[in-house]
């Protein structure tokens, strides 16, 4: 996965604060780290034009896939980040799964489509597209032809996807819409998991859980060995991998200027601070609320 680790940085696909300069998440809690694991499509204005593309034509259930697909088959053929990264995801599937056994490939809206429909190109399986309605439509492996989902009569399905956090879209979305079709989930791939408890949430389902990446100390390691960090940022990354909420708290009540500044910036800025105090989500002490 070294391909991997080194596109994830170079894209910005996890993008690590400055000193002293934690992200603010839409929780309303801060952190030393972003991750948008699409951006190795290639780069974020490649990432972003895919999502407005299929944000326009999401809606066209039967006619999206092939339209996707074709945009994603030549990001694959003319990207090499892109190339290189989907290379080791199948090359990984390989070593970690029967291939034989795989009877169908999904991919839930939207992110997890970036990498779903190559593999499933690449792998030859058909493609199950799954939508948040928990509407599904069925892709034969180049996608020239898609048609409503029904029942797959217990055939066994990967999925695959961007980003795994705590699985709420597979235990809300992704695993239903497959048991809806009378298929079993067998296994799931993501790209990076996030480290927070989803994994063994699919395990406890009887599903078996793969990642290419962790967000774990060794993945930042490796980020300082080449560089693309530096020490003041990985010794911050460390102690909040430690204890997230703890660290965050010290950081506050040793910066106070920075949620005041906060409260004081841009609309979505401040609104993510006033979650932050309204939520007592630091537990904070009453002079900086």
């Amino acid at each position: 996965m070294n391909n991997l680790i080194s596109y994830l940085f170079e894209t910005n696909a996890v993008k690590v604060c400055p000193k002293d300069k934690p992200f603010w998440y839409t929780s309303g809690k801060i952190g030393p780290y972003f991750i948008n694991t699409q951006f190795v499509y290639g780069s974020e204005a490649d990432a972003n034009e895919l999502l407005e593309f299929i944000n326009v034509k999401k809606d066209e259930k039967l006619d999206m896939p092939k339209l996707i697909f074709e945009k994603i088959k030549k990001q694959y053929e003319e990207n090499k980040i892109f190339k290189d990264v989907v290379n080791e995801m199948i090359a990984y599937i390989k070593e970690n799964i029967d291939v034989d056994e795989i009877d169908y490939i999904s991919g839930g809206e939207r992110r997890d489509w970036f990498f779903s429909y190559i593999a499933a190109y690449l792998l030859n399986k058909e493609h199950i597209t799954l939508f948040k309605d928990l509407e599904a439509v069925i892709s034969n492996s180049d996608f020239s032809e898609s048609i409503l989902a029904n029942d797959i009569n217990g055939k066994k399905v990967l999925h695959i996807a961007d980003l795994m956090n705590q699985a709420s879209s597979y235990i809300r979305a992704w695993i239903p819409a497959i048991q809806n079709l009378g298929g079993e989930l067998v296994w799931s791939l993501v790209v990076v998991d996030r480290m927070q408890g989803g994994d063994e949430r699919i395990e406890a389902l009887g599903i078996k859980s793969l990642s290419m990446a962790k967000i774990d100390i060794n993945l930042f390691s490796a980020a300082l060995e080449r560089g693309v960090i530096n020490q003041s940022q990985f010794d911050m990354i460390s102690k909040y991998l430690a204890d997230p909420d703890g660290t965050m708290r010290t950081f506050l009540i040793e910066h106070p200027n920075f949620l005041k500044d906060a409260l004081n910036s841009d609309e979505k800025t401040a609104g993510r601070a006033r979650l932050c105090i309204d939520g007592d989500l630091y537990n904070l002490p009453t002079e900086l609320k």
